[in-house]
């Protein structure tokens, strides 16, 4: 008689993080402000599929608009889970992830997008900034108060600490 492994949601969990994405010009638009999937399929010419490895960090922004306007605009900043720990379900995200970030309004995600712009601007890549930033950035703004620049310091601080508690 064959043994089985005992069922669990953990032992069902995936061991990637998928993200779809779909982006129809004008209409609703969805779009990886930043990342590094490990694949890129593409379904179809609007659809996508990004998968991301455990630990691994991701921006998600999208906007749906009408005639009348952009009604959504919403960034999320994630990290992606491994099987078995606990996450939160976003949109387009299976099975989800530890959110970081979560911005609704278009002047905040447009703050947001220039923050991580400016990260770029001084040769970081957004994927690789301390997730403590990103929790400091939603604080901020949902306070209506501007978030502190990412430095290169605080990058070196933070790649030594990851070093030590990995």
């Amino acid at each position: 008689m064959p043994d089985k492994a005992p069922s669990s949601a953990a032992s069902r969990m995936p061991e990637h993080t998928r993200v779809e994405i779909t982006f129809i010009p004008g209409q609703f638009e969805q779009w990886l402000a930043f990342g590094n999937p490990i694949s890129d399929e593409k379904i179809d010419a609007e659809h996508r599929c990004l998968t991301f490895t455990p630990n691994s960090f991701f921006a998600l922004a999208r906007s749906s608009t009408t005639a009348f306007g952009t009604i959504v605009a919403r960034l999320d900043v994630l990290r992606a889970v491994s099987p078995g720990q606990p996450f939160v379900t976003v949109p387009y995200v299976r099975p989800g992830g530890e959110v970081l970030l979560r911005l609704d309004g278009r002047p905040k995600v447009e703050r947001a997008l220039q923050l991580i712009q400016a990260i770029r601007a001084i040769g970081i890549d957004p994927a690789d900034a301390a997730p403590d930033y990103w929790l400091h950035v939603g604080n901020r703004l949902a306070a209506d108060q501007p978030p502190r620049c990412y430095s290169r310091a605080r990058h070196a601080i933070w790649m030594l600490r990851r070093r030590v508690f990995t």
